[in-house]
Formats: C-alpha cells, structure tokens, sequence
C-alpha cells in the first residue's frame, strides 16, 4: 500500500533554503549559511509505503521534467536529512539534484527515523529492502538508486530484486555484497557480545547482539569523519548530535557475522546496468583494494560499472561523509553530469 494522494500527505511548496533549515544543525553559523542560499521553487512533499511502513520525503522541481527520479538512500547511524541539509547549512544534495530537474526521493529505512517502530532484534535487511523496494515499485519510472556506505548491501539486493524498476546505480563509500566482503577478524563470541576487529592491528571493537550500536563521538570522528580536510570542523559537535542507532541485527549483517551478510543470487537484473561507485581520498574504511574489488565483482556479474577514484579526477580531501562536506554542490555535479553523459565532470 502507497500513501501518495494530495489528501493521504501534505503537498506544499518550499525553497530549498527553507526546508533545509528545518533540520541545520542548531548553530547561528549554519542559520546564517542558510539565509544566504538563493531561494529554489521546489514542491515539497511526503509518503509512506507499507510493508514494511517506510517513511520519505520528496523534493522536486515545479516544472515537471522526463527525468529518472532519484531515490537517496541514507547509511547506519543516519536518517534521510543527510541528504537535506550540509554540515554548514547548506542545501544538501536532494536540493541540488531537484535543481537540475530530478525528481528526488528520500527515504529512512524501515524501523528507523520517521518510519516507524520495528523491534530491533526483529529487524533485518530484507525487510529494509523490501521497503525500499515498494517505493521503487510505486514510481512511474524507472529511478536511480544511490547508496551509501552501510546501505551499500541495501542496493546490491535491490538490483537483484528490483532492477527492472532501477535506472542505474550510484554507490557512495559502500560496503559490499555478501559475495565478497572483506573478512572481518572474529575474536570472541558470547550470547550478549561479539567481538569484531576490521583491519589487521587496529582496536577491537565489541558489538552487542541485544542492544543497538551508539554512534558515540569517537568511534563517529574516526570512522564518519576522519581525516577529511572537507569536513568543516567547527559544525562537527552539532553533526554528531544529529546521529542516531544502528539496530543490531542489521549492524551484525554489515560485518557478516555467521554469514548473515545479503549476497547477490540471481544477476540477470545487472546485465549492462549502469553503475559508478564513487570513492573519497580520505576514507579509511574505503581505498583502492576495499572498494576495486566491487567494481570489479559487479562488471563481472553484467554491470557496467565506473569507479569513481576521486583522486583520479583531481578531487581530494573527501572523506565518509560527501554529501555533507564543503565541495558538496561540486560532487552532486559530477554525479549528474555522468548520470546524463556517462562521464563525471568533478572539476
């Protein structure tokens, strides 16, 4: 079941420098970012799907265009407003796609943010992708899927499942399918924890099998932020109090714990599927030889798969978090220009 009718949700036009400011981080220096922003006519709107109950938000131009829509998909420890707003205050990318003619879908995941209440030991993959999945299966067209980092896996299986309703595929920093994720060092396992490290030598890190993860400061400034030089610093404290949980059972499905990672089974959906996956210069969790290998796994499967080296392109500084950095408006860019050309134009 769609909610989508003018009297099922609230219809109503906003500019962009307005939305966003619903949900800036609370600072007079991003309010102040904000006003300077020149206004945009958009037409702002919101939905759900059920099945399970899926909360979005749409942003799209006032004047109708024969574009695919765009559906943003969020990772762990966010909601959709990642996508509505920059660290600074700034419009975020669902604004600066809407401004050149896309239609723009921002989800939350099924049990997180405004979507509802799932129990978490009830929630699993499958039911996110399946919400997500209803989405696609409502819009008039074909869309773009766009992926980030912990819903890397989300898109993978949507591809599979839905690809008939996808129009390509963009992968932001995203983890891998089950197919081939990298291994993850298990070093001990009891009925409340497991104990996981990702690389070789750095800290262990103890996950909880009945509890949800707390992003807490420092495991965000490492692992979201990191050594971005684009990153505004002073906007950091009010970002990190925009975090959220990420629900442990589908935390211990990104780190495949007892296989339980979603793998690919059925690729006939990726034959010459257009896909790029896009990778910053400072993601630690995100280099060559993570991130290569998928790009590689997907061409091989039928895709046709673009890997979007920034470095490559003369771009540098980017970390995990893009779509919220100061060369934001810069990446939505080289998004759309290879969407609509095939080739990224990043500088």
């Amino acid at each position: 079941m769609t909610m989508s009718s003018k009297s099922s949700r609230r219809v109503f036009l906003a500019t962009a420098s307005a939305a966003a400011a619903a949900c800036l981080p609370s600072t007079a220096g991003a309010a102040t970012n904000a006003a300077k922003v020149k206004p945009l006519n958009v037409r702002h709107s919101t939905g759900f799907v059920s099945d399970p109950s899926t909360y979005y938000e749409v942003i799209e131009p006032t004047t109708p265009s024969n574009k695919p829509p765009v559906i943003m998909i969020h990772g762990g420890a966010h909601t959709g407003s990642c996508y509505m707003t920059t660290a600074d205050g700034r419009p975020g990318w669902a604004y600066a796609f809407a401004a050149k003619g896309y239609k723009v879908i921002v989800p939350d995941w099924a049990g997180t943010g405004r979507s509802g209440y799932v129990p978490f030991e009830d929630l699993t993959g499958e039911m996110v992708v399946r919400g997500l999945g209803n989405i696609l299966k409502s819009l008039d067209r074909p869309a773009v899927v766009m992926t980030h980092s912990m819903s890397g896996p989300f898109g993978w299986k949507l591809l599979e499942l839905y690809g008939d309703r996808i129009a390509s595929l963009v992968a932001i920093a995203p983890g891998g399918p089950g197919n081939i994720s990298a291994p993850i060092e298990f070093i001990s396992e009891t009925p409340e924890h497991v104990e996981v490290r990702f690389l070789p030598g750095a800290p262990s890190l103890k996950l909880s099998r009945k509890q949800a993860f707390v992003a807490e400061a420092g495991w965000a400034k490492k692992k979201l932020i990191g050594t971005s030089t684009r990153f505004p610093q002073e906007y950091v404290n009010a970002y990190l109090a925009t975090l959220t949980v990420i629900p442990q059972r589908l935390l211990l499905e990104r780190v495949n714990f007892a296989g339980s990672a979603p793998v690919v089974k059925d690729f006939t959906h990726y034959k010459g599927k257009k896909v790029a996956l896009v990778m910053g210069t400072d993601d630690a969790d995100h280099t060559v030889a993570v991130d290569k290998p998928i790009v590689d796994w997907l061409n091989q499967n039928g895709a046709k798969a673009d890997f979007v080296e920034l470095r490559q392109h003369g771009v540098v500084g980017n970390g995990h978090m893009m779509m919220l950095e100061s060369n934001s408006n810069q990446l939505a860019n080289g998004i759309v220009s290879w969407l609509e050309t095939g080739k990224g134009g990043w500088s």
